[in-house]
């Protein structure tokens, strides 16, 4: 345990004490140390600038639109996947399930542009050999926010559904024989024995999921945004990018950073509380 230890000490823990930027008037040339306090005045300029208001705003509507549609899709393929007898078919379909994790998100962009460019992408191509009008996918602020969500779905899903495979995996067989000796058909055993059995799994995923509500990869939304569609794809990583490593803000991009971690302990901490109130097992 030595060495990950070390790691989380050296590269977790010590840092912390970088937070304290977001108190002071940081000036790179006088250090951590050397910079002034000035307690929470970075904080109430940030809540007054309209672009983090538009930034949380997105942040929040992309993320619980995401939690919603996104999250169901690893479990139904882990089922789905569980349901291929083939051994080796099933192996195969895992691999491409799995494969666009391992994709770089400049890749991914490249490729929807290629694909749904309004100008020049292949699918409107294929709509004005029709005779239609091109599509917007990309430059609509709409159809953006549905392009987001599925691109991002097809990139996650898969490798989401490798816990849910493993639950379902451990699931005692005999209890699917003893369904089909009672009569019981295919749908039926997923409703009542393979989700209740891999209900705790499920509770868990959420609950992190639901913790990670404040937060957003900054390759995602840099990758797939525009200029025209700014105004719904500007999240907190693009926002903390722009004000605190372009502008050299380095005392508002920590701030923003620790705003949305304690957002997401208290998302974390509400979601475990109202689970385990509920009668589930929650993380703790």
């Amino acid at each position: 345990l030595l060495l990950p230890v070390c790691y989380y000490i050296l590269f977790h823990y010590v840092p912390m004490y970088g937070v304290t930027i977001a108190f002071k008037d940081y000036n790179p040339f006088q250090g951590i140390f050397g910079s002034p306090w000035v307690g929470l005045d970075v904080f109430r300029d940030i809540f007054k600038m309209k672009e983090f208001s538009c930034a949380v705003r997105n942040t929040l509507v992309l993320n619980m639109l995401n939690l919603f549609l996104g999250f169901p899709m690893p479990i139904l393929l882990a089922i789905m996947l569980n349901e291929v007898r083939q051994t080796k078919l099933k192996r195969v379909y895992q691999t491409l399930l799995y494969l666009p994790h391992f994709i770089s998100w400049v890749i991914i962009g490249g490729l929807v542009y290629q694909l749904f460019s309004e100008s020049y992408g292949i699918v409107n191509t294929i709509i004005k050999s029709f005779g239609l009008p091109p599509v917007p996918f990309l430059t609509q602020k709409s159809n953006w926010i549905v392009m987001y969500l599925s691109v991002g779905i097809w990139q996650s899903a898969g490798w989401g559904a490798i816990i849910y495979l493993a639950a379902i995996t451990g699931i005692d067989p005999q209890i699917y024989e003893a369904a089909v000796v009672d009569g019981c058909g295919k749908l039926k055993m997923i409703w009542n024995i393979t989700l209740p059995s891999i209900k705790g799994t499920v509770i868990i995923m959420f609950i992190l999921n639901a913790g990670r509500i404040m937060n957003i990869s900054l390759d995602q939304p840099m990758m797939l945004s525009n200029v025209l569609v700014e105004e719904v794809s500007d999240v907190i990583s693009t926002f903390v990018y722009r004000v605190g490593l372009q502008s050299g803000k380095f005392s508002v991009g920590t701030a923003v950073g620790l705003f949305q971690s304690l957002i997401s302990l208290v998302m974390l901490l509400t979601t475990n509380f109202i689970t385990n109130k509920m009668g589930n097992e929650g993380i703790w």
